[in-house]
This record gives C-alpha cells, structure tokens and sequence, in this order.
C-alpha cells in the first residue's frame, strides 16, 4: 500500500480532489491517501509549507507528499519531484519547498516533463514512476532555477523576540513562527514575558493545556515545535481578538 498524502487550495465543496484522486488511482490503485488539508487559503504557499513541515516527519519512509498549492504562479508553470529524508515530494516551483527545506538545492530537484500535459496527469505520472523503480531521473532532468522564498521570521534583538502569527487552528488556538530550539536559544535561562495583549504576560511554559484552570490563557509548544498561545477550554483568537500575521511580543530580563 502506497502512501500519498495531499496538501491543497482546492477547497471541499468542488469536485478537485476527487479527480487528482481517481487520476493517482488509475496508476496506483493500491494508496492510502493522507488529507493532510485542503482548505490552505488560495495561493497560501507559507500556510501550505507550515502544514506540511509539521505534519510529514510523521510518517514512514517512501511517503510521497503532494503540494499542490499555487500551481499556476508562471506561465508555463514547472513541476517538480524531489527525495528528502526517504521521502518523496511533488509540486510546482513556486517556493514552497523552499520555504521547508531551506537547503535544498537544484542537484536533488527534478522538472517532471509536462509537455502540455494536465495537472492531474503530471502528479500521476511522476507517482507512477516513484511507484514502480524510484529512478526519477525517468520524470524530467535536474531543475535549473529553484525557485526560492522566504517566510516570515522572528525578529530577535538581545532582549526582545518579534513573532508573527502564521496560523490560526480550529480550537482558535493562536500558532507563531517560533520554535522551542530558538526560544530557549534566544531566552538563555533568563525570565520572559509573552505579551499577546497590552498587559499580563505569560511569564512561563506549560506543557499541556491542562496545566492552567479552565478559562486561564497558556503558551505552550505544540507537537509541530512552534509556540502556541491558547486558553483551557476556550477561544484564544476570539478572546483576545488575536489574528492572523499579527505580532507578539516576548521580552526577556537578566
């Protein structure tokens, strides 16, 4: 059984992922498919590179992941199929993958020969080939021009981290673009304040929602690393009318 997981713009209420999916299964009837979301906001390749980054590390080797997020960003679009980490990925060249791995480089990449071909068909003949030898040398030659980008970053002076609200969850729970490495990095064993209003900072890390009464504020890392601002049993985002691509604020003392 081969797993294919899918990461898309296309939305549930079309008939778009069922026909990427029937395409796939005319080559591979035997798949698993992995939703891992289809409802990244249009275009969205950060949102599409968070899901994905945080989700792939999970599963086993010879996982084939799909991005198929922004596909038409040039005309004519390239796309692309790579290996990293006994992983297999496809995709357009639109920066998306950059913005996962950030070494990856054009000697690993291969451009899967479109000829004109449709989306469905150029997903489906390059899982095919990965299926059935793994030589993806068969799909395309290496890639000339990778095309890069570069998501938001904290922005970290000797007291201070600036951090950016990347995504909103379906529990309202607030996610930042910071990981647990670079925080305990930057803290260096001094005290902090996350402010993610005006006043009453969180002063601490929890390690569960749990950890906190029913209705009080946390932050804690989420099983993806990054930092999470929530509220036991209740709406952060709504609560504290905290949004996407809004800053907070984390001080540090002596």
């Amino acid at each position: 059984m081969q797993i294919i997981t899918l990461t898309t713009d296309y939305g549930t209420t079309d008939y778009y992922v069922a026909e990427l999916k029937g395409s796939i299964l005319k080559v591979q009837p035997a798949t698993l498919f992995v939703d891992i979301s289809h409802r990244i906001e249009s275009y969205d390749i950060i949102q599409a590179a968070f899901f994905l980054s945080a989700s792939y590390p999970k599963f086993p080797n010879g996982t084939i992941h799909i991005v198929s997020v922004y596909n038409y960003y040039t005309n004519p679009a390239e796309f692309i199929v790579f290996k990293r980490n006994d992983q297999y990925f496809i995709g357009p060249n639109n920066g998306v993958y950059s913005l996962i791995f950030e070494d990856l480089t054009e000697d690993e990449v291969f451009q899967v020969a479109s000829n004109g071909e449709s989306l469905t068909k150029i997903y489906s003949k390059a899982i095919e080939v990965i299926v059935n030898d793994r030589d993806l040398t068969r799909l395309g030659t290496h890639i000339n021009d990778l095309t890069r980008k570069m998501g938001i970053q904290p922005v970290i002076t000797s007291n201070q981290i600036r951090a950016t609200i990347i995504h909103i969850d379906h529990y309202e729970n607030v996610i930042v673009n910071l990981n647990k490495e670079l925080f305990e990095k930057v803290r260096n064993n001094r005290p902090f304040s996350i402010y993610y209003k005006q006043t009453d900072p969180i002063q601490s890390i929890s390690k569960h929602y749990g950890d906190v009464e029913m209705g009080e504020t946390l932050s804690l890392f989420n099983s993806a690393g990054y930092m999470e601002i929530a509220v036991n049993m209740g709406k952060a985002s709504t609560m504290y009318n905290l949004n996407k691509d809004e800053t907070i604020q984390i001080y540090f003392g002596e």
